[in-house]
């Protein structure tokens, strides 16, 4: 070989540049297909933002690491790979664990990488030093600190694992200040895919027999890793074995509200009918869910550990099974790759009686009724309300957080299309708005609608200034009865007479949400409700609409004073 020919031939395999570690990070989210993270800047992480200048991944610059984390939630619920979240240390962190608690108790993928101080400094209390591994171990799938630049690509590529395989989950990954601006060749990973645990034969034959066999079953859909095709598989196999369906809490979308199989949801405030059905049923095929605290009824429906129903239980992570409830048949699978299989299996022919009663309970029970007739001083009723969402906005993508409002929104809405529901089922407030950011964002064709309390709203509502700065079309209904809602029905039913704690002095929401640039009314009577929507619609813009509702109306069907009345009542 000559010596014209080296330079040629070492040019034609040339070294990576080097770069920082923070750089490398971001090569490292792309390969993993992360067009979007949600962040607060901080100086604990300066190099990794540097290397998202002119990278092409979207940054949404959030108002608060509570509202950041849960965009990234919220994103990750509806995507099914990771959301990823940018906090710094200390402050920023713990203000992003409420995101973190809602990803684990949801079962949804999420990374939230953290800024940390330098590994010269650890163990001496440093400026906002947090050891994240401790304080995260709960809350989190797997909490870690990256201490070398060259395992960069190794733990993201772990993270992405952890966080999507068996029961989906967050995991906090710190990262050393000083370890980030290391200068480094090293290369990213590749994209990362899970594997889809399915069922062994011969549990899909027996779960067929079992449903041959039972006289009263009914299926019970719930947790992540579904997908759209994986609903209309639910719903075929529903149809082929008469099969009648109930979603777990907030998991309305998993299954069509008009098939003839919909038995409704349970969570708070479910069809006693539904309820009753579960109670007698004598199989129960719980799919994807775990059965917690509010599906349950508080941990009721099922005796534990042994349920006196026959059960079968599929689910993605094999530590969920026989954790609460020791299942007559358990089946490490994700929803899809079981109903795939049991859709394989022959069905007995039958008419369609147990689907079309449970429909039928269902129907009568989220019938929508007529709004109270208006009065002198009257309020918004949320029934009115719901009956003009109907009209000018049936294929809209709902979220909300935590209150008692969301009660009518969850038991009337019908949630018919794939991704239209976006709420946490650990019950977090201020979830709403921070959701509401992400779905417009993932999903710019379809219309967004945040339900929020005055209180809910109040714990995320300076977000209102991300949506504004990312120009996001959406409307947001601020449902005001001057207090914390929820917590003035329990104090009723347990502690009539005594209210504590619950009243709020609210802003003018209206003009909070204008001196963002928003369209903003105050409606006070329901049948202004639609012209002020209508008027939302048209500013194709941010939009905030104050609905003032009557607070002694706390649920559909209960009020203040038959709350405090019955207690009393019982009490004497």
């Amino acid at each position: 070989m000559s010596k014209s020919q080296e330079p040629q031939q070492a040019d034609s395999h040339p070294q990576p540049a080097m770069r920082e570690g923070g750089h490398l990070l971001v090569e490292c989210l792309k390969a993993q297909g992360v067009d979007r993270v949600f962040l607060v800047p901080g100086e604990s992480y300066l190099s990794v933002l540097d290397g998202l200048h002119g990278s092409g991944i979207e940054i949404v610059p959030a108002r608060h690491e509570g509202g950041a984390a849960m965009m990234a939630e919220a994103d990750g619920k509806l995507t099914g790979r990771p959301g990823v979240c940018l906090v710094t240390r200390g402050p920023g962190a713990s203000n992003a664990a409420c995101g973190v608690h809602v990803a684990k108790q949801d079962s949804t993928p999420m990374i939230l990488l953290v800024g940390q101080i330098g590994r010269k400094m650890t163990g001496r209390e440093a400026f906002q030093e947090v050891d994240y591994r401790q304080t995260f171990g709960d809350l989190a799938k797997w909490a870690t600190q990256i201490e070398h630049v060259e395992r960069i690509p190794e733990v993201l590529s772990h993270a992405w694992h952890v966080a999507m395989s068996g029961r989906p989950g967050p995991v906090v990954v710190a990262l050393p200040e000083d370890m980030l601006t290391e200068p480094t060749r090293v290369q990213p990973g590749p994209l990362v895919q899970v594997a889809s645990p399915a069922p062994e034969p011969e549990a899909v034959i027996e779960t067929a027999q079992m449903l041959r066999e039972a006289k009263a079953p009914i299926m019970i859909l719930g947790g992540s890793r579904w997908t759209r095709a994986d609903r209309e598989l639910a719903e075929r196999v529903a149809e082929a074995w008469d099969l009648p369906v109930a979603v777990s809490f907030r998991r309305q979308m998993l299954f069509s509200p008009a098939h003839p199989c919909f038995a409704g949801d349970i969570g708070l405030g479910a069809n006693p009918a539904l309820i009753e059905r579960i109670a007698k049923a004598d199989l129960v095929l719980l799919v994807g869910a775990r059965f917690s605290e509010n599906p349950s009824q508080s941990f009721t429906l099922l005796d534990i550990p042994s349920p006196r129903q026959k059960l079968v239980h599929v689910h993605p992570g094999p530590e969920e099974i026989g954790r609460i409830y020791t299942p007559s048949l358990g089946i490490n699978a994700a929803p899809g790759s079981f109903l795939r299989a049991l859709s394989l299996e022959e069905a007995p022919s039958q008419q369609a009686v147990r689907g079309a009663a449970a429909h039928s309970a269902y129907r009568a029970w989220s019938h929508l009724p007529s709004p109270r007739p208006e009065g002198e001083g009257a309020c918004v009723d949320l029934h009115g309300v719901l009956a003009d969402l109907q009209e000018l906005a049936p294929h809209a993508v709902m979220t909300n957080g935590a209150g008692n409002y969301a009660i009518w929104l969850h038991r009337y809405w019908q949630f018919e299309r794939w991704g239209a529901q976006v709420a946490p089922t650990s019950g977090s407030m201020g979830y709403g708005l921070p959701a509401a950011i992400a779905a417009k964002q993932r999903l710019p064709e379809r219309e967004v609608i945040c339900w929020a309390g005055d209180g809910c709203f109040q714990m995320s509502c300076q977000e209102l200034g991300t949506a504004a700065q990312l120009g996001l079309a959406l409307i947001v209904l601020v449902i005001d009865n001057g207090q914390y809602g929820t917590i003035r029905m329990h104090q009723a039913g347990r502690y009539p007479g005594r209210q504590s704690g619950t009243n709020l002095l609210n802003p003018d929401f209206a003009a909070l949400a204008r001196s963002y640039g928003a369209f903003a009314e105050t409606v006070t009577r329901t049948s202004d409700f639609r012209g002020a929507f209508e008027r939302a619609q048209a500013g194709a813009g941010l939009a905030l609409l104050h609905l003032r509702t009557d607070p002694a109306i706390l649920a559909p069907t209960k009020t203040l004073a038959q709350l405090e009345e019955n207690a009393q009542s019982s009490g004497s």
